[in-house]
């Protein structure tokens, strides 16, 4: 039996079989090899790839890294919004052995070069111009003029033209000529490859801001991910016949992990979304009969205020799941109502358990939705410490911070337990609650940002002495970022500066939107800041 086929009837017909993502691709194209895995309408003439289509393109895709110089457990990192091309690269990835580097889009170039230069990415997969922004010649002003550097590790650079206006960059790889060289190589190496995968192997390194000012790489392990995209797939009743809505962005667990890989495990069609406006996600859910829509509360409080809503048919959706902050249960009652959903769940997670800990279930009132988190996920478990932090174990916890076992230490005790930093109860039903947060996390539209990252950038401001950032109620966003700062005596600095500066420096959901002055900070006995005194 060759390397592409399942290795027995127990591996397509049970899920729970599945340890890896190659697993996971191989059973769907064994399994529904004529039902469409991904339907893109966003650039042209619609995209459309059956299972077995799609299979086919990962392991063409494994088969060019491997030809450019990509080993197993080398990294290849993607930097492109949603789009067919975003399954097929991570797919790809993982069939070729190597390990998956998703980068935030928002990222600006200096953002995303710190990150290939610590993973030391082999391979880069990147967009082309879009949005009017070409993100491989502001890479390349960030590393000096050249990626040619010693910082970096890059045996091939692949670029995506989505438009057909784009012209091609010198010393990149142009998708789809990659593709067209990569389909007459032997696919044999690629399936010795994706044979090889293992269960503990490293499938992603997702990066989070850290706490104290520098981003963590989260090392997640296949079956670590598999675990999760499993439970993830099997509560929310996933199943072939679904149309998946993806509006969540594939950099990011949501997208990534309880998108592409719940997708895989399940057979449902990808819808991916690249740019989300109202009427975008309102025309692809009508057009395509969307069943299964995730996203933000922000996404949901957008929709059923456009004033447009009546003119589309969103009735083919089952299924609303959010999260990520508060949501109140007037929204609950208004999806279900106003949208005619089913279905709505509310699920809580985080980088450091593949983005999931525990959720509500379809069973649940909208009560226990609105406010809470549900119980835990199949194969976690949940506590409280003495203090009240929620601490999560089980299947779905991560291997580890990249290059940094301090962190890790600190995070995952010697029982196993992660430390979440975050506050909580569990009623006497096991659902969690979240009530505050042991660092100084907010979330802005579904974006986790840490305040310690902002205020280094800041600091750099010439005349800035200290600055502190806090997140304040956002009707839209949830909560945005709000800056607190001292500043040199005779010098002048104003808001619009600040901002300005943040702007060329950060990711656009970490940019403060406004600036107070003050002359001195609240602080305690250790002359540390108080921040609750500045919120």
């Amino acid at each position: 039996m060759s390397g592409s086929e399942v290795r027995s009837a127990t591996d397509v017909a049970d899920v729970d079989a599945v340890t890896t993502t190659t697993q996971a691709l191989r059973r769907a194209a064994a399994l529904w090899p004529e039902r469409t895995a991904v339907i893109d309408d966003q650039w042209g003439e619609p995209v459309t790839l059956t299972w077995a289509q799609l299979h086919a393109e990962a392991r063409t895709f494994a088969a060019g890294l491997i030809n450019q110089g990509v080993d197993a457990g080398d990294r290849v990192a993607v930097w492109a919004p949603n789009s067919f091309h975003w399954p097929i690269a991570a797919l790809g990835v993982h069939y070729a052995g190597a390990t998956l580097v998703p980068l935030n889009t928002r990222y600006t170039a200096p953002e995303a070069l710190e990150i290939l230069e610590r993973t030391h990415a082999k391979g880069l997969v990147v967009v082309g111009a879009f949005l009017g922004v070409e993100k491989f010649d502001d890479l390349v002003a960030a590393a000096g003029g050249s990626l040619d550097v010693d910082s970096l590790d890059l045996a091939a650079v692949i670029r995506i033209r989505l438009d057909a206006d784009d012209v091609h960059r010198d010393g990149t790889l142009d998708w789809n000529d990659f593709q067209s060289a990569a389909s007459a190589l032997d696919a044999a190496a690629a399936e010795r490859r994706a044979d090889a995968v293992a269960p503990t192997d490293i499938s992603d390194i997702l990066f989070t801001s850290g706490t104290t000012g520098r981003s963590k790489g989260v090392l997640a392990q296949h079956q670590q991910t598999i675990n999760g995209s499993r439970a993830w797939g099997r509560n929310g009743r996933i199943n072939p016949d679904d149309q998946y809505l993806m509006l969540n962005p594939y950099f990011h667990t949501f997208g990534y992990k309880a998108g592409i890989l719940v997708c895989t495990l399940f057979g449902a069609t990808m819808l991916p979304l690249a740019v989300y406006s109202t009427e975008a996600a309102m025309t692809l859910a009508q057009s395509r009969k969307a069943t299964v829509f995730p996203g933000a509360p922000t996404i949901f409080q957008t929709i059923l205020d456009d004033p447009k809503r009546s003119e589309f048919d969103l009735s083919s959706v089952r299924l609303v799941v959010t999260g990520a902050s508060i949501v109140p249960v007037v929204l609950v009652e208004r999806i279900q109502q106003d949208l005619g959903v089913d279905t709505v769940i509310t699920a809580y997670g985080l980088s450091e358990t593949s983005g999931f800990v525990s959720t509500c279930t379809p069973d649940d009132d909208d009560e226990t939705v609105a406010n809470t988190c549900g119980r835990a996920f199949e194969g976690m478990e949940i506590s409280l410490s003495d203090q009240g932090e929620v601490l999560a174990r089980g299947k779905m916890v991560m291997q580890g911070y990249l290059d940094d076992p301090d962190a890790t230490a600190a995070a995952i005790d010697a029982d196993g337990w992660l430390h979440t930093g975050d506050i909580g109860t569990i009623d006497e039903h096991g659902n969690l609650r979240i009530t505050d947060r042991l660092k100084d996390m907010y979330i802005s539209g579904g974006f986790n940002v840490y305040p310690a990252e902002i205020e280094q950038a800041l600091s750099r401001l010439d005349g800035v002495t200290e600055a502190a950032v806090i997140g304040v109620p956002d009707e839209r966003l949830g909560e945005i970022g709000k800056a607190y700062l001292t500043v040199r005596e005779g010098v002048s600095v104003t808001e619009d500066e600040v901002i300005a500066f943040a702007k060329e420096r950060l990711a656009g959901f970490k940019v403060p939107r406004s600036v107070v002055f003050v002359d001195q900070f609240p602080r305690n006995a250790a002359g540390k800041i108080l921040k609750r005194d500045l919120a």
